[in-house]
């Protein structure tokens, strides 16, 4: 039998298409002691036509801070003070249609107040309207102008803006692709810390496909994307420690990083901590340990996991030998594509194992394999069918 090896750093993952992040309503623009003293004098502010007074106001209620909350007056309130022009109360009542807060969900009246906002400047306006015609919310499906509204946001330093228009630059969909553009937006997102852009100039410059492959610059990003708990990042460096690429080789530092990804649910990472104490060349061997990473990572439907549980079975390692417990892994893995697993469920049949000795059905799982591109199973049908 054979177990999956380590899997391996998917170096050239790159992220969703587009980070839809719609900002929330400005409720922490200022700070208000919402007492009954300060919201009366807002009040007869507000009713005098104030109208900083009367977006204060707009935020006490819809925030509820020294009073019921109330869209409905918070809505009446930034209505107000809108209409002298005040670009965040524009901002605010666009993110009540849009999440239909004290209203009837309306993202055409949404796109509205944002585009009256973003017009005055408002960057968080700019940022929602880029999101609005990437995905046709209130208006028109439309890339060229999502584009623009996101330039005009990333020019104002917004970390999301500059990271969509790197990932919409790269994927080059509905638009030209443009690296250049995609690597520098997304420098500008990373130099905010924005973790999906420190990840993807990772992935950039560790498979030098747009990039002068360079793996100590991968490492220096992945680190970063790593320190803020991005688990693809942490797999990452695992995959680079292990394989001593840009670092010197560090199995512990790998096993640490693998662990950090593991235990944030990644599956690939919880299989090789698996692989790890169950082959102990790294760490003491221990197959009960090996055990709990591998169902971990299976429970998630990680192919290689459930091969290797499959092993376990056969042979006792760290469970109660169980053939058809191995079988069922075997099968389970086999079946969604994985002909490693296919290739073992093949010599269950072999050798009879909780099963009747099949030849027959043994060849015809290898010549799958082999169909499939599998060396070994080409190697085990064309023995088996010499043989017999």
């Amino acid at each position: 039998m054979k177990k999956r090896e380590l899997l391996a750093n998917d170096l050239t993952k790159q992220l969703n298409y587009i980070v839809l992040i719609i900002a929330v309503i400005l409720f922490n623009v200022i700070t208000i002691k919402a007492n009954a003293n300060d919201i009366e004098q807002l009040q007869q502010q507000a009713d005098q036509g104030d109208a900083v007074a009367q977006y204060h106001l707009g935020i006490i209620y819809a925030r509820g801070q020294g009073v019921k909350q109330d869209y409905l007056k918070a809505k009446k309130y930034w209505q107000k003070a809108a209409q002298q022009g005040d670009i965040d109360a524009l901002y605010n009542l666009g993110v009540m249609y849009d999440r239909g807060h004290g209203v009837k969900q309306d993202f055409s009246t949404a796109v509205e107040y944002w585009e009256q906002a973003a017009k005055q400047g408002n960057v968080s306006a700019q940022f929602n309207l880029g999101n609005m015609y990437s995905a046709g919310r209130g208006v028109n499906q439309n890339y060229e102008k999502a584009v623009e509204y996101w330039q005009q946001a990333a020019q104002q330093g917004n970390i999301f803006a500059q990271n969509n228009l790197g990932n919409i630059y790269f994927q080059g969909k509905n638009i030209k692709q443009n690296n250049d553009k995609a690597i520098q937006y997304w420098q500008l997102a990373a130099e905010q810390g924005h973790i999906n852009a420190l990840y993807n100039l990772g992935a950039m410059y560790a498979n030098g496909r747009v990039v002068k492959q360079d793996y100590i610059k991968a490492v220096e990003y992945y680190e970063q994307a790593a320190q803020r708990g991005y688990a693809e990042a942490q797999f990452n460096l695992g995959a680079m420690y292990f394989q001593g690429q840009g670092v010197k080789q560090d199995y512990q530092k790998a096993i640490e990083y693998w662990l950090q990804a593991a235990e944030q649910g990644m599956a690939k990472a919880q299989h090789n901590i698996g692989l790890i104490y169950d082959e102990g060349k790294i760490v003491e061997q221990d197959y009960t340990k090996a055990i709990i990473w591998y169902q971990k990572a299976a429970s998630q439907g990680n192919l290689s996991a459930k091969n290797n549980l499959g092993i376990m079975y056969e042979y006792g390692r760290g469970v109660k030998q169980d053939y058809q417990k191995a079988i069922e892994y075997f099968e389970q893995a086999a079946q969604q594509g994985d002909m490693q697993a296919n290739n073992n469920l093949a010599m269950m049949y072999v050798k009879g194992k909780g099963v009747n000795k099949d030849i027959y059905q043994a060849q015809n799982l290898f010549k799958k394999s082999c169909d499939n591109g599998n060396q070994q199973g080409c190697d085990k049908y064309r023995e088996l069918k010499s043989n017999n």
